[in-house]
């Protein structure tokens, strides 16, 4: 009745089937985008229940109980928080529980009607989803350790892993020797660009994954019977170390390095003498193959590794990276004991950012803040219970090089998620898990025949429970946040009836009260709607600050409606703070384009200094030239002396040249001049001054005497060559252009200097060689002004057929309804190709023609002369 030797032992076909699906998750994970997409878990949790019923059921079919190792405990215990966190709450349970839950409640939705019981998760849907993942895990993990009671089982499933892992590293090299930017030549990742392109969009997880497929390869080609066997696992091993290598993740290698040195460690100090001699002359030559390869492999990408970690070379990158973020997501944590719902960091942690973030955390990319700061105190134990399982793994007696190995792995793996989330992720998770359950088996009671485990029937029941919840969470989980917002905001900006748009954004906001996004995109719908609309989006506005404090889209939204509502110093104010939460380009178009009057402006303008002079410079680019001036003015004297005065003064003789204020100019070029006497711009500034009264040949003088203080300036060759082009100067401006070439760099400078090169051959009437240089620049930096300048070379030079062919290339660089004039140039220019070529055709007819006269005359004078022969 008891379980046998498994070296007696078959497995069932059940058992075998398992197995398979097990093996199968180890594969389509990693290669379903890294298992990042949310669809994923569907197909995750049906293969997990399915792997657990066929374990089961094979269990039953050899007589066996079920064994349930201590670490499927925490598995088990993380799926009942998230379902406690997604109970229903009266609101003074709620607020005795979680009073930053409550709060929220009250000011953000209590308002809008929404006023039920709500639990203490503030994204349900995206804790509806983690308890669908935890219980995929804890199905996955207890199915895995029923199949890891037959040795070959164990090796086969680890040898799926190790391969897996080759082969996402293999893809990763052949795109890179293909030069292919797409995956698979067909997607294309929009957000990201890895140094290896793999199923994984993010190098990181890549990495983390890579890590664990290495280091299990090493285990099994170190505890292969012979060296032919270990060949195919030290390959593998190679492989995906080099990918490692590859990805460029700081963290990822460092890692890495250090499960390679714990594996040695546990070999050295666990294996008898004896016994540790024989597994080096095993595997010595492959280890050392392996880290010969990896050696190699650091060695040619040490150039691309040594700058991604030049980036990490000084306190104050280090200040800046994702480590920044810790003590906001511990405060974070410490407002919610009890979590803030599994799942739920990417909306909630907004309200406790400091400073203003472009991007969207969407995890704290710190195993131990992410727990904490979801699932709270629970959480930390959790933690703890999963620490504690994990070292009465490493404590056991008898461990195999495969398992030293796998336990190596599993902790660079977690010790990675320190510093990344690739355990959010199913394909890193799932991995770890069933790499876990082959040294979590239970090879200890069985030997002893002992009768410590379950009954297979009631656990197959829990199980298949367990997969059904599972399933039916992923229904309230298909709700995420960016769906939400996507949905909303279609509504928003197909103008949609405002009933309509009200009552699906409130349903919306009841899914995700913690959603700053959909507040925002209430507010923009009824911001311009009228006065009492507009007084309604104020306080959309207001909670979604209350959501997010540095919400720039609030802040746009409420200037908004405070212009509706004629409160315009106001609103003007509103758009100054959104500009300070890291809305800028965006502001500066609406804000300036809707600005009137002086104080208007002077509420616009940014606190920082640093800011005022590119303010200055959109002030006077959107036609504010009538405010321009006395705004510089007053500017000015509120910097006082503040470093960026030169610029407002630079902005001003600018301003004032356009206008041809020239006294005004004159005297600000000097005021730039006195304040910054070493900077090349005033210089400039002054030339153009000189230029502008008319004194060209002194401009030119003062900017040729430049060249000696500032050799090499592609800015002041460039300057110069232009004047110089104007002046008639055309060999000197090449001259010029020469000198500064070997320093140009950038394609942009490099198209400026073929512009300046063709211009100064055009004008002294070499069409030809502009030409070409205007064809350099057209393949340099391509644009229509570029090729509709080629055409018109080509077409003074009576070559139309080549002039039609580059208004082509420029007509298809400009967008549809502005070709009109293009196409017309281009029928024009192959009306004239044809008339041409018929005229030539005529000619040549003609031509033809008289010949022929010209043979019959000929010919005719010769048979009278021979006539005449023949009478003599």
């Amino acid at each position: 009745m008891f379980p046998v030797s498994d070296s007696h032992s078959r497995l069932s076909r059940y058992a075998l089937g398992a197995e398979g699906v097990l093996a199968m998750l180890l594969v389509l994970l990693p290669l379903a985008l890294g298992s990042a997409p949310g669809w994923v878990l569907w197909p995750l949790v049906a293969l997990s229940g399915l792997a657990f019923v066929l374990a089961c059921v094979g269990a039953r079919r050899q007589g066996r109980a079920l064994y349930l190792p201590p670490l499927a405990l925490p598995l088990g215990a993380g799926a009942l928080l998230c379902l406690l966190q997604l109970v229903p709450l009266p609101p003074g349970l709620l607020a005795v529980l979680s009073p930053e839950a409550a709060g929220l409640r009250d000011f953000a939705l209590v308002p809008l009607g929404l006023d039920g019981p709500r639990p203490l998760s503030l994204d349900p849907p995206a804790t509806w989803r983690e308890l669908a993942r935890h219980l995929a895990y804890l199905l996955t993990f207890v199915a895995a350790v029923q199949v890891c009671r037959s040795s070959r089982a164990r090796r086969r499933l680890l040898s799926t892993l190790a391969f897996t892992g080759a082969g996402v590293a293999s893809l990763g090299l052949l795109h890179a020797l293909l030069s292919l930017d797409r995956l698979f030549g067909v997607i294309a990742f929009i957000h990201a660009r890895p140094p290896l392109l793999t199923p994984f969009g993010n190098p990181n997880h890549l990495a983390a994954f890579l890590t664990l497929s290495a280091t299990v390869a090493l285990g099994l080609a170190l505890s292969s019977g012979t060296r032919v066997r270990a060949v195919p696992f030290a390959v593998a091993g190679v492989l995906s170390g080099a990918g490692v290598l590859l990805t460029l993740s700081r963290g990822g290698i460092a890692f890495f390095v250090f499960g390679q040195l714990a594996f040695v460690l546990l070999l050295l100090g666990r294996r008898a003498e004896k016994a540790r001699a024989r597994t080096w002359r095993r595997g010595g030559a492959v280890l050392l193959c392996f880290l010969a390869v990896l050696v190699v492999g650091g060695y040619v990408a040490s150039e691309r590794i040594s700058a991604e970690l030049a980036t990490a070379d000084s306190v104050e990158e280090l200040r800046q990276s994702k480590m920044e973020l810790w003590p906001e997501v511990a405060s974070a944590a410490r407002a919610f004991p009890l979590g803030m719902g599994r799942g739920a960091f990417e909306s909630v942690f907004p309200r406790y950012q400091t400073r203003p973030v472009i991007n969207t955390s969407t995890h704290p990319e710190n195993a131990v803040l992410q727990l904490a700061s979801e699932l709270g105190v629970p959480g930390v134990l959790l933690l703890a219970m999963l620490l504690w399982g994990f070292g009465r793994l490493l404590r056991r007696e008898r461990l195999g090089v495969m398992e030293m190995a796998v336990l190596a792995g599993v902790a660079a793996l977690g010790l990675h998620d320190l510093f990344d989330f690739s355990l959010e992720l199913p394909a890193s998770a799932v991995a770890a898990w069933v790499a876990l359950a082959t040294v979590a088996r239970s090879d200890d009671w069985e030997r002893s025949g002992s009768p410590r485990g379950h009954a297979p029937l009631p656990v197959l029941a829990v199980g298949v429970v367990l997969t059904a919840v599972g399933l039916a969470a992923l229904v309230p989980g298909r709700s995420t946040l960016a769906t939400a917002e996507e949905e909303l905001g279609g509504l928003v900006a197909a103008r949609a009836p405002l009933a309509e748009v009200r009552a699906r954004g409130l349903a919306l906001i009841d899914r995700h009260p913690a959603d700053h996004g959909l507040q925002d995109l209430m507010g923009i719908a009824l911001a311009d709607a009228g006065p009492s609309e507009a007084v309604e989006a104020l306080a959309f506005a207001n909670r979604a600050l209350f959501l997010n404090p540095q919400d720039a889209r609030a802040h746009r939204v409420a200037a908004r409606a405070l212009l509706t509502l004629g409160r315009r110093t106001q609103a003007f104010l509103e758009y100054r703070l959104a500009f300070g939460a890291g809305d800028r380009e965006l502001v500066w178009r609406e804000a300036l384009g809707r600005a009137r009057t002086l104080a208007e402006l002077q509420a616009l303008t940014p606190d920082s200094p640093a800011d005022v002079v590119p303010f200055a410079t959109e002030l006077i680019r959107t036609g504010h030239a009538e405010e321009a001036l006395p705004w510089l003015a007053w500017a000015r004297e509120r910097l006082g002396e503040a470093p960026e005065v030169v610029g407002l003064w630079e902005r001003e003789a600018r301003l004032r040249l356009d206008r041809r204020e020239l006294v005004e100019a004159e005297s600000a070029s000097a005021e730039v001049s006195r304040r910054a006497p070493d900077v090349l711009s005033s210089h400039l500034l002054h030339a153009d001054v000189l230029r502008a009264q008319g004194r060209k040949e002194e401009a030119l003088e003062f900017l040729e005497a430049l060249r000696t203080r500032f050799p090499g300036d592609e800015e002041l060759a460039f300057t110069l060559a232009r004047q110089q082009v104007d002046l008639g100067l055309t060999r000197r401006a090449r001259e010029t252009l020469q000198q500064v070439a070997p320093f140009l760099s950038s394609l942009p400078h490099r198209a400026q200097l073929f512009m300046l090169e063709g211009a100064s051959y055009e004008q002294e009437g070499h069409r030809a060689r502009a030409l070409e240089s205007w064809k350099s620049v057209a393949r340099i930096q391509p644009g229509p002004e570029a090729w509709f300048k080629v055409a018109s070379l080509h077409e003074s030079l009576h070559q139309l057929d080549a002039a039609a062919r580059a208004v082509r290339e420029g007509l298809r660089l400009l967008p549809a309804d502005k070709r009109a004039e293009g196409e017309a140039w281009v029928d024009r220019l192959e009306t004239a190709e044809r008339q041409r070529m018929e005229s030539r055709r005529r000619e040549r007819i003609g031509d033809a023609d008289e010949r022929d006269q010209l043979l019959r005359v000929l010919g005719s004078e010769e048979d009278v002369r021979a006539d005449g022969d023949e009478g003599l």
